[in-house]
């Protein structure tokens, strides 16, 4: 059965969640959209970690697409996404 957000560890969903929020609500919802694809916390973490990977190679066409046409500068949106990577690393 899925997970929810709500089901993550404080830490956890400090770490992930939170992070993006406080960088853009859109990016928040991708992580919560990846939630509906894991069974559990150790998988959510893996798979957050895979898709910070992905969209760190995203074209400005792809994050257009994320942000549903407002895009951030792509470099505020790499520091974004490597300061959820750092806050994950922490975790483990």
């Amino acid at each position: 059965m899925p997970i929810d957000t709500d089901d993550l560890a404080n830490k956890t969903y400090q770490a992930i969640m939170v992070e993006a929020e406080l960088f853009n609500h859109n990016l928040t919802l991708q992580f919560g959209l990846l939630s509906y694809q894991c069974d559990d916390e150790k998988e959510f973490i893996k798979k957050s970690k895979q898709l910070i990977k992905q969209m760190l190679k995203y074209n400005m066409a792809d994050i257009n697409d994320i942000f549903f046409g407002e895009p951030p500068q792509k470099n505020d949106f790499h520091n974004a996404l490597n300061k959820i990577l750092d806050n994950i690393l922490k975790l483990t």
